[in-house]
């Protein structure tokens, strides 16, 4: 099915990328409120867990960008020569570049582990959740086969959601 003209940048959901950058911002630079451990103990390891999870995320990010190519937009709205990409990181998640922030998010959550960067986190992720069910809607009204894709592969977090 064809894609109706090409619409202004506001309907193809640029407000989800404006969020989406305050809320990274957020996470970045805080404010971060009170701590969520007071102990040294469990902050050095969950620190260098958190370090490792960051290098995970950023591989996750990095192979679905190259894999999806001419596909990436950082809107929802699908480019309008857009090809659908179910093989790679695609074949385990529906949107892995989502499952990646989602990561380093948490990672960086791990590193600093402050209530105000968890509340970011978790607001993030419901974001993504939001902005990839508004993008699958105009998937399915691109691509036919994004139905079936949909049943077998997981929208958000591999093999759970």
């Amino acid at each position: 099915m064809k894609m109706p003209p090409r619409q202004s940048i506001i309907k193809r959901g640029a407000w989800y990328v404006v969020i989406q950058a305050i809320l990274i911002g957020l996470i970045l630079f805080g404010p971060y409120g009170a701590p969520l451990l007071t102990t040294q103990a469990f902050r050095t390891p969950l620190q260098v867990f958190g370090i490792a999870l960051g290098v995970l995320a950023f591989l996750i990010m990095l192979i679905s960008a190259i894999h999806l190519g001419k596909n990436l937009t950082p809107l929802p709205f699908p480019r309008d020569d857009a090809k659908l990409v179910q093989s790679g990181l695609y074949g385990i998640v529906r949107h892995p570049l989502y499952f990646g922030v989602i990561l380093a998010s948490l990672a960086w959550l791990l590193i600093f582990p402050y209530v105000g960067i968890l509340m970011y986190a978790i607001a993030l992720f419901i974001l993504f959740d939001l902005k990839a069910g508004r993008e699958e809607v105009w998937l399915l009204q691109r691509f036919p086969a994004y139905a079936a894709y949909q049943s077998q592969v997981k929208k958000l977090i591999p093999g759970i959601y």
